[in-house]
């Protein structure tokens, strides 16, 4: 797919953690990926876990024409129960893992939009540290590490890891002096 543009979805919802959804699509978008923000709710703004409101693009039943590049999941509570609930976005989800293309969770998102669907599988992954323990019963490694790639599948921990996180897609989907090109200008590592 050299010199084709590569497209991401993120999907958000009330209660999506804003630092995780934000740096995700700003790191994305500097690295010159097509993002497209969908609302999981029936409402294209959606009010994230702090309080700040959120403008998607598109309501997610509207962005149906993938496949996606990346689907990239931000965690927050209640907003990664949302996501979980949205059976378009499951269907987009495994569609992703058994095209083995590129699947991003962030905080609660490896668990609650993942684990509990039963997507984790054989993989290693991370998420925030208050699903710690649940994880442990979903994927078949823990890791302790900020960012976990196994497979297609990147996983990271909270909101503080949400730049790592966002270059390691970076990474993923356009390799590793694209990530340093995106990196260098912001002080980020």
């Amino acid at each position: 797919m050299a010199g084709t543009m590569r497209r991401a979805l993120v999907p958000v919802a009330d209660g999506t953690e804003e630092i995780e959804a934000v740096t995700i699509i700003d790191v994305l978008r500097r690295a010159g990926v097509e993002v497209t923000v969908a609302s999981a709710m029936p409402a294209l703004k959606v009010t994230a876990s702090r309080g700040v409101v959120i403008e998607a693009d598109c309501l997610l039943d509207e962005c149906g024409n993938g496949p996606w590049d990346l689907v990239a999941l931000p965690g927050g509570m209640p907003g990664a129960e949302h996501l979980a609930g949205s059976e378009l976005l499951m269907g987009i989800v495994r569609e992703q893992l058994a095209g083995d293309r590129w699947l991003g969770a962030i905080c609660a998102a490896p668990v609650v939009v993942l684990g509990r669907h039963g997507l984790l599988g054989d993989r290693r992954a991370t998420c925030h540290s208050g699903f710690r323990n649940e994880l442990r019963g979903l994927a078949a490694a823990v890791s302790d590490d900020v960012v976990v790639r196994d497979g297609n599948l990147v996983t990271s921990q909270a909101p503080g890891t949400a730049m790592a996180f966002a270059l390691e897609l970076v990474s993923c989907l356009l390799g590793g002096d694209k990530r340093r090109a995106v990196a260098g200008p912001m002080a980020a590592t």
